[in-house]
């Protein structure tokens, strides 16, 4: 058991973008048989009563304004993102979002730096945004020589990455209140349902069990409900509180990693020489933002 708490966030920051690496693929199988909407509203039901079973307590505030950052912390990172990113993906490629959404960590830090009094920018921070994402951009290009843009789904992509930012600087500030980690994750859960019900009557949305039947996607719901959303969920919000919203953030930028190597895995898709140049140029991006990092805990610690 890893006992250095900092060595145990990053650990867990790497699992977790592993598995939110591969849910594009997952996404994509669900809709072919359910739309965004309803992909989103069984996928954190699930994840819900998953939390609710591993700790069965209720979560007491010290203070009822408190509320209000799970509120919209339940509003941004689970009603507002997904619902962004699984209608971009029924408009434009994977592939778009997932380069697309791994530009959060930029937006993060912006965010961070203005309403969070330890994460501050560096100029190494935007030498190693613009590293990795000319790596990222590589990497898209292993499956079309031509970026194949789509406005409206690469604009809803944009926003998806937004509200990720802002969910993830509430979470870190959330993290001040010392709560459980449990506790904490289902409540932001309950509140993304909550909020989501008004979007399952406009797009019309079915309750249809029958189509869990099929292994593939009963198989796959479950991946996003129990692995995706109850764990990895609990293992960012923790990240985000030992590691800090920008550190935590720039794992990220290795989501378009995980999913190139998943789909030669998995898809038996060919990896070329130019994504895995991508590969190589984005983790050198991370390790000029690593870099940084080191240097400010350094400062912190004076």
């Amino acid at each position: 058991m890893i006992k250095n708490e900092n060595t145990r966030g990053h650990l867990l920051a790497l699992i977790t973008i592993i598995i939110w690496g591969t849910t594009f693929i997952s996404t994509k199988v669900l809709l072919k048989k359910f739309s965004p909407v309803e992909i989103l509203f069984f996928r954190f039901i699930i994840g819900y009563f998953v939390l609710l079973v591993a700790y069965p307590k209720t979560l007491k505030l010290i203070d009822r304004k408190q509320e209000w950052y799970f509120i919209f912390a339940g509003i941004t990172g689970v009603t507002l993102y997904f619902l962004l990113e699984n209608i971009a993906l029924t408009y434009t490629l994977a592939s778009n979002v997932g380069v697309i959404v791994s530009i959060n960590p930029f937006f993060t830090a912006l965010l961070a730096h203005f309403f969070l009094k330890k994460e501050k920018l560096e100029p190494r921070f935007f030498k190693g945004f613009v590293v990795a994402m000319i790596g990222i951009l590589l990497i898209n290009f292993n499956s079309s020589k031509v970026l194949m843009l789509n406005p409206l789904g690469d604009i809803l992509a944009v926003f998806a990455a937004i509200v990720w930012s802002v969910y993830s600087t509430l979470i870190k500030k959330i993290s001040e209140f010392k709560y459980n980690i449990i506790l904490v994750t289902r409540k932001v859960f309950f509140y993304g349902i909550i909020f989501m019900i008004p979007a399952l009557f406009i797009y019309d949305f079915k309750i249809n069990l029958n189509r869990f039947f099929e292994t593939n996607n009963l198989l796959n719901i479950l991946f996003l409900g129990i692995g995706a959303s109850a764990l990895c969920f609990g293992t960012w919000n923790y990240c985000v509180k030992v590691l800090g919203v920008v550190k935590t953030s720039v794992y990220i930028y290795l989501v378009p990693i995980v999913t190139l190597l998943t789909s030669a895995i998995i898809l038996k898709e060919k990896i070329t020489f130019l994504s895995l140049l991508g590969t190589i140029i984005t983790l050198g991006g991370l390790v000029i933002l690593e870099k940084k990092d080191r240097n400010i805990d350094v400062v912190e610690r004076a």
